[in-house]
Formats: C-alpha cells, structure tokens, sequence
C-alpha cells in the first residue's frame, strides 16, 4: 500500500490561509489586539476612558507580512476586527496613522459590520467614507486614517498596504484628528475638535 505525498517537489502547500470571515491562519500569521488601556488619550472623554475596564479588548489585528518590514517592493496583507462600544458618546476605533511614507496608498475591504473609515489630509480637513459588508476603500498615502465600529456588531474589513509604508503613529498621538466621530442622536456624526 503506497500513500500520496503530502507536498511534490516542487509544489508547496499555502503558507497562510483565508477564512474570508475574518480570519488568518498560518504559523507565519502575527496576532494583536488593543485594549482601552492600550487607547488610552485617544478617545475625548478622559473621565469615561479612565472609569472604564482597561483590558477591554477595542480592536484585534491579524497580518501575514511575506518580507520583512521596510523591503521596497513587497506587500502586507491582514485583518481587523473592530468590537462594537462606545467610550462616552465616541465610537470605538483603531488609534490611526499616516504612513511614514507618504506616498505608499493602502486598500480596505469591509467583510461585515458597520463603521465609518476617517481620513484626513495634511492640513487637517477630516471627513468619513461609511463602511459595510462589500464596500471597498482605496486610501491615499498622504492620508491619515482610523476606522470607527457605528454598529451593534463587530466591524470586519481586510487591509492590503507595501511593505515599506510605515506607520507614524506620533503625528496622530500628538495633534489627534481635525473630527471626532460622535453618536449624536443613535446617528455618527463627525465633530470637529476643539
């Protein structure tokens, strides 16, 4: 009795694998998630983050990165699971960046859920792009962006970006958004900040 090989030479099995539902799976697959205390300074209502259970997970990120970071020419592929919540009257969101460079544009495709992509240019104009299962989000590279859960279910969408975008977190930790994204009325609304 003979049995087939698990891989011919020259064939390989897949290093990662798709559940379009929203998950990675694969040893080369990277897992993290951001709590409230990790969102600490992002949201408005200092005394309603602070009162809040800071292991709360906010958002879980799944990546496959093929080349190691900073490799011109490569791209990364991943997934972000946004839980529904509320600090305040302000939606739960991913912190945001820039990309380090520039001039490196990344993709969003929403699996399901509902939420709002935020971006804002270099001068600080914000404005929002509404996010739902099918619908597809092309970002520029000088574009800051974060995304926002306005829904009662987890907010899934799939991210593709170049290997050598970067992310600059400090710029967003620093000045914030030009608008918040506030539930006025069971309805979001972009604020501008003060």
């Amino acid at each position: 009795m003979s049995t087939l090989p698990t891989e011919l030479e020259g064939i390989m099995t897949p290093r990662v694998c798709l559940d379009w539902g929203g998950l990675m799976k694969g040893p080369e697959v990277k897992e993290s998630s951001r709590s409230l205390g990790d969102l600490r300074g992002i949201f408005r209502d200092v005394a309603q983050a602070s009162a809040a259970d800071p292991a709360r997970i906010v958002y879980r990120v799944q990546s496959w990165n093929p080349v190691n970071t900073g490799v011109p020419g490569g791209l990364f592929w991943g997934v972000t699971t946004i839980e529904p919540g509320k600090v305040g009257d302000e939606y739960f969101m991913t912190h945001g960046h820039f990309h380090a460079d520039r001039t490196r544009a990344e993709y969003y495709g929403t699996v399901s859920g509902e939420g709002m992509l935020i971006r804002m240019d270099d001068e600080r104009k914000t404005w929002g792009e509404r996010m739902s299962a099918g619908s597809l989000h092309y970002i520029e590279g000088r574009h800051a962006h974060r995304v926002a859960n306005t829904g009662d279910t987890p907010l899934i969408f799939w991210a593709c970006w170049p290997s050598d975008a970067g992310h600059d977190y400090a710029t967003i930790k620093t000045h914030g958004f030009g608008s918040r994204l506030m539930d006025k009325n069971g309805r979001p609304e972009l604020i501008p900040n003060a």
